[in-house]
């Protein structure tokens, strides 16, 4: 099984429409770990760690998110190092 961690940046319509907690029931569902937070300038912010294929499921996902969302893009990095996502999917304020 291949580990992979990405952080993600998505933009569009995806705050105020329950798209934090969307995505870490999602996360949560596929047995994921990191964390997913609004940024000051209306993106929502992620980082996803896990087995690749269910990262990739959720980075899928993302271009979605739940029924209000109206995405328009979805950024994401692979990241190599990582020292905040060894915890359950977490909403972070």
């Amino acid at each position: 099984m291949s580990e992979l961690c990405l952080q993600v940046w998505v933009s569009g319509r995806v705050q105020g429409v329950w798209y934090r907690q969307s995505t870490c029931d999602e996360a949560q569902r596929l047995g994921l770990k990191g964390w997913v937070r609004n940024l000051d300038d209306g993106r929502v912010e992620a980082l996803i760690c896990g087995d690749e294929i269910a990262v990739r499921h959720l980075e899928a996902w993302l271009w979605q998110g739940p029924e209000l969302a109206l995405v328009a893009d979805v950024e994401s990095v692979v990241r190599e190092e990582v020292d905040d996502c060894s915890f359950p999917f977490e909403v972070r304020r």
